[in-house]
């Protein structure tokens, strides 16, 4: 394949890349007086990039850039989706964003560089790679989150989770160290040869993989990893929030897929049971401490815990169908935590972030239509038929059963029950309590509210298709093989 091909495969990359490069020279330019422009670019950007990685899902799978780029299925659906939530992500937020003051060229330009970390994720096929499209999405993410530098509560989730990521992503490269040391090489494929061929598991490699999984578990905010999600999703701005608790975690469940699938895969007997461990304790802490949560962005951060533990209950059947389970549901997952972030963001008024689960008593009565969309936002996020949430669960559910592991699901089921509590109870105050002496007012822009409106709808409205977007995903997981 001759380089202006293997470049072509790179093209999202680049039209990412070179825009959030044009965003930031324009703002030096006359250009800066044309309003919005930082906002219109970026969407315009994001929705070119959806339309270029829609349009070769089904391209064939080869790798480029000497050994070191997937151009799969995989890769673009994943690409696709986040471009995709990234629309919504700075649509709902640009009113808060202007309102804040956050809303410059600047902002824009980390959100561009923060996706196309996550996109040089899905795609990487080396543990170099891997690592700098991880901490390019890291760095843009912390200076996001402290981009409101009049805040305290921004500053310090900023500061937690800038140290925290920085012990993550050591461990991450210490595990890649021991092995390139056991392998010899750093090409996730040539490492995935080298451990079939293999007939030992020695306890360097085990060792190495410890350090591996514990990355990944601080990346998807999973339990006993945890301990940065509630604080930095309830200090940063609630803008920032959105797009935190979304497409990060398709990107982090890329890396779990090029790392454990497509290299480590030899040695799914080891992580697998740490995975039991790590997901039944998510879930388990998650949906627990939620329950007294009175902010609503905290009771949604420990609830996004509960999901990632969830979520990898699939990977952990070690079979096809758990995959494609594990990637339906962070996908479903990520639409969810979009709409209910996205209603959050839409609601905050200058000065008062609305972030009280009491800010939204009685909310039926003033604006049914917003009760309405939150309510199928809960009644998804709880997996209560006949939402798409629940049909997410009942995958990783069955999966789990076919590879008997019965005892694990009975456990997932029994503590997703008592999760549904807080979800349910959300539902309540907005329908049975009376009007909050404080009312949350939301954004009356009807683009905005048509945007959420749909977010919420397709949850529902997707079940017909159910099928051929699980099939979509089985051809993704394919596809890595």
């Amino acid at each position: 394949m001759s380089f202006s091909s293997e470049l072509s495969r790179l093209i999202p990359e680049i039209t990412v890349s070179l825009m959030a490069c044009i965003i930031l020279v324009a703002d030096q330019t006359r250009l800066e007086r044309i309003k919005n422009l930082p906002f219109v670019l970026t969407l315009l950007t994001l929705l070119v990039v959806c339309v270029l990685t829609g349009s070769q899902v089904y391209r064939d799978s080869t790798i480029v850039i000497e050994g070191m780029f997937a151009d799969d299925t995989f890769a673009n659906l994943t690409k696709f989706m986040i471009c995709l939530l990234g629309v919504a992500v700075f649509v709902y937020s640009r009113s808060y964003s202007q309102e804040r003051d956050i809303a410059k060229s600047e902002y824009y330009v980390l959100g561009l560089f923060g996706v196309l970390g996550m996109m040089i994720m899905a795609s990487a096929d080396h543990l170099l790679v891997l690592y700098l499209g991880l901490e390019l999405m890291s760095l843009c993410l912390y200076a996001m989150i402290a981009f409101q530098r009049d805040s305290s509560l921004a500053t310090e989730a900023a500061m937690k989770y800038f140290v925290l990521g920085a012990i993550g992503s050591g461990s991450l490269l210490y595990g890649f160290s021991i092995l390139y040391g056991l392998t010899g090489s750093l090409d996730i494929s040539t490492i995935h040869a080298t451990l079939v061929d293999s007939t030992e598991q020695d306890l360097p490699l085990i060792f190495a993989l410890v350090f591996v999984v514990t990355a990944i578990a601080f990346k998807l905010g999973a339990a006993p990893f945890h301990m940065w999600v509630p604080d930095v999703y309830h200090g940063a701005p609630t803008a920032t929030t959105v797009y935190l608790g979304s497409m990060p975690k398709i990107a982090a469940f890329a890396m779990l897929m090029r790392l454990l699938i497509g290299g480590l895969d030899s040695l799914a007997p080891v992580w697998q049971d740490m995975f039991i461990i790590i997901a039944l304790l998510s879930i388990a802490v998650g949906n627990l401490i939620a329950i007294s949560q009175s902010n609503l962005k905290r009771m949604l951060a420990y609830s996004t815990i509960a999901h990632m533990g969830f979520m990898l209950l699939g990977i952990l059947s070690g079979s096809q169908e758990g995959y494609t389970a594990s990637l339906f549901y962070v996908l479903v997952y990520a639409v969810m935590s979009l709409g209910a972030f996205g209603i959050i963001v839409i609601s905050a008024s200058k000065g008062d972030e609305s972030d009280l689960i009491k800010d939204y008593s009685g909310l039926n009565g003033r604006d049914p239509w917003m009760a309405f969309w939150l309510l199928l936002l809960m009644f998804s996020l709880a997996g209560v038929p006949p939402t798409v949430g629940f049909y997410a669960k009942l995958a990783v559910i069955q999966a789990l059963v076919d590879a008997n592991l019965v005892w694990v699901a009975v456990i997932a089921v029994l503590l997703a029950v008592v999760g549904a509590f807080y979800y349910l109870r959300v539902i309540k105050v907005v329908y049975f309590d009376d009007v909050s002496e404080q009312p949350v007012a939301f954004d009356t822009t009807t683009h905005t509210r048509i945007l959420l409106g749909f977010n919420a709808i397709v949850l529902v409205a997707i079940l017909p298709w159910v099928g051929s977007a699980i099939a979509i995903c089985q051809q993704a997981i394919l596809s890595l093989g």
